[in-house]
């Protein structure tokens, strides 16, 4: 995969300006990201394979950023070290969607007591529901639109769904339909003035 610049680099504002884009990283495979857990405020580090593909996403982010922001997560602090970035800027708002009574739980597992449970409607008892979840990403995303050119994101898969569909002026829930797989780049940028998706889910191989 190339550097994921391409076709951001074209997109203008109305007055001519450049238009930033936002690279996202969800950090790389963990043990109960494996397994299928929900993870939230549980440190777990990298797996082996997710440190190899964290090393292999620095070809792929191989550019300037003017801003370089980071969960306060180990796994995703191990993901931003490893893929070459030694100094971003910890925002606890890209803390992990909170699981509450569901943390280290599958959704096969919980939906035993509950059979209609739905993270993205539901929430999650103890925990976050999707609006709150919306309400940090707004936060990260105000953040990112201050910086003065393209912004690096490290974090996880639920938040930055989140973060896109935000992005997109979409409600939280719409982060859905957006799969993330660990150690994954997407690109959020412009058509003209319109805020896209540029690209999504990528390899950095």
């Amino acid at each position: 995969m190339s550097g994921p610049s391409s076709s951001s680099a074209v997109a203008s504002a109305p007055g001519g300006d450049r238009l930033h884009s936002i690279v996202i990283v969800r950090h790389g495979e963990t043990e109960w990201s494996a397994t299928l857990k929900h993870t939230s405020r549980t440190d777990v580090p990298l797996t082996a394979a997710g440190r190899r593909r964290a090393a292999e996403l620095s070809s792929a982010l191989a550019k300037s950023y003017s801003l370089v922001v980071c969960s306060p997560l180990r796994r995703a602090r191990e993901t931003c070290d490893l893929a070459g970035f030694k100094d971003p800027v910890i925002d606890p708002n890209l803390h992990e969607w909170q699981y509450g009574e569901y943390e280290g739980l599958t959704t096969d597992e919980i939906r035993v007591g509950r059979p209609s449970w739905n993270l993205w409607r539901d929430g999650a008892p103890g925990g976050e529901s999707p609006d709150e979840v919306g309400a940090r990403a707004d936060l990260v995303l105000q953040r990112l639109r201050a910086a003065s050119g393209d912004a690096l994101v490290f974090a996880h898969g639920h938040i930055l769904r989140v973060l896109t569909a935000r992005w997109l002026g979409m409600s939280p829930a719409t982060g859905a339909r957006f799969a993330l797989a660990a150690g994954s780049i997407g690109v959020l940028g412009h058509e003209r003035d319109t805020e896209v998706i540029e690209r999504w889910n990528a390899s950095p191989v």
